[in-house]
């Protein structure tokens, strides 16, 4: 079968990589991809929001399976256009429709969707900028530390966590009336803080039965310690150390269970992946976020963990038949680490010529995974934030992070810098 990812960064090479592996694979395609891509898959240039563009790369290719990456596309309604469209009908699609993309692209409806479910998560009330007093009036209610939320896409970096209530008031204002994050915090969440330690729980569903994938946990602050900027996220490791079969168990009965039976009975189109961002609070799980596809660096550590053919599994979920898989996972652990551009989550170049790849070989201990790389000249240079992931795979998650730092030893490229503290929090 032919099949087309849409996206170009870790994720992107990781789902590539994995389904070129199985021998139901016919033409792989991903656009617009990356360098890293290359090595098993045809790139395309093609803008993944121009919907017609990518249909008429459908057609042309004759795609059979269609796998959307990242969460813009499916947000604006990638589904919907595509199953409207006669000439399209035979096409399968990984990814919700635009409603259930919803949960991610809007985070009051998300936060209104688990309280109709009885899903935990923080209080909240959701503000815009006609009642800019009232929200002030609620942090004043409030204890520090104070969270605030841009209800839409704001790339991983619309939330933030204040201990001063004047700073969390003018930080609102600045959101509301000034667009802080664009048209994404036209509207705010303001939620409790929760106090405890993040990991995050990935289900494929075909909208009534699912699949609980491994779990992980991913360090989104640029600086060691956690400090510093939000980042898309510089590194994650999975199976998450804490969360023991007690735990998932609760996981699965109070979190994940309601989510799809919800999703279910509200008749919305879901197939594809559902991400839910936690919090352990003492031994309780609490929901953060939804997101409607996989995280990166997450797939970068869960998806080479699981053993079944891959295009196998996507296959099955897009024809409804989800319940037919018994999923094998990998007992060992994994830990990927990120290479990125000096400057980044702020202004930074592109375009610096990587070296050392070519003396790694992606073996069963070791996988490079491209995020933000492309070919110029026939050499990869860098062509985003973050560039590389490097992931170890070993018997414990400190094992697999030495393997990662180990081989970052060989790669270079001008102002790489990653984190060399992931894990530390876990011992």
């Amino acid at each position: 079968m032919n099949i087309l990812i849409l996206g170009s960064g870790g994720r992107e090479h990781t789902l590539a990589h994995q389904i070129s592996k199985s021998p139901n694979c016919g033409a792989l395609f991903v656009a617009p991809g990356n360098a890293g891509t290359l090595s098993c898959a045809t790139n395309l240039d093609v803008d993944i929001l121009n919907f017609e563009e990518v249909g008429q790369c459908i057609l042309a290719n004759d795609i059979q399976l269609l796998v959307v990456g990242p969460e813009a596309p499916l947000v604006e309604g990638i589904k919907d256009y595509f199953e409207d469209k006669p000439e399209f009908s035979t096409l399968k699609i990984i990814g919700p429709s635009k409603q259930g993309a919803l949960l991610e692209g809007s985070k009051e409806r998300a936060k209104e969707f688990m309280k109709a479910h009885q899903v935990p998560t923080a209080a909240y009330q959701s503000f815009n900028k006609h009642n800019l007093d009232a929200g002030k009036s609620f942090l004043a209610k409030m204890q520090a530390p104070f969270v605030l939320k841009a209800d839409g896409l704001a790339g991983g970096k619309g939330v933030l966590i204040l201990d001063d209530l004047k700073a969390a008031q003018d930080e609102l204002e600045n959101m509301l009336t000034n667009q802080k994050f664009g048209k994404a915090s036209e509207k705010v969440v303001v939620e409790e803080f929760l106090d405890g330690i993040e990991l995050s729980v990935f289900v494929l569903t075909d909208g009534k039965n699912y699949l609980t994938l491994p779990n992980a946990k991913d360090y989104k602050r640029i600086g060691e310690g956690d400090t510093g900027l939000n980042t898309g996220g510089m590194g994650a490791i999975s199976p998450v150390p804490f969360a023991d079969q007690a735990f998932m168990e609760k996981v699965d009965q109070k979190i994940v269970k309601p989510s799809i039976d919800g999703l279910h009975k509200e008749n919305i189109d879901f197939t594809g992946f559902l991400f839910i961002g936690l919090m352990k609070v003492g031994d309780e799980p609490f929901v953060v976020e939804y997101n409607v596809r996989m995280g990166d660096p997450e797939t970068e550590v869960v998806i080479p963990r699981i053993k079944n053919d891959l295009l196998d599994i996507l296959n099955k979920t897009a024809n409804g038949n989800i319940q037919d898989i018994t999923l094998d996972v990998d007992t060992q652990h994994a830990a990927t680490v990120m290479l990125v551009s000096g400057g980044y989550p702020e202004a930074y170049e592109k375009e610096k010529v990587i070296s050392g790849l070519d003396a790694i070989q992606n073996s069963n201990d070791i996988f490079v995974c491209h995020a933000g790389t492309k070919l110029k000249n026939d050499q990869v240079v860098t062509n985003g934030g973050r560039v590389i992931a490097v992931t170890g795979f070993g018997n414990h998650f400190q094992s697999a992070l030495e393997k990662a730092y180990t081989q970052i030893e060989t790669i270079d490229f001008d102002n790489m810098y990653f984190r060399k503290d992931l894990g530390k929090d876990l011992v």
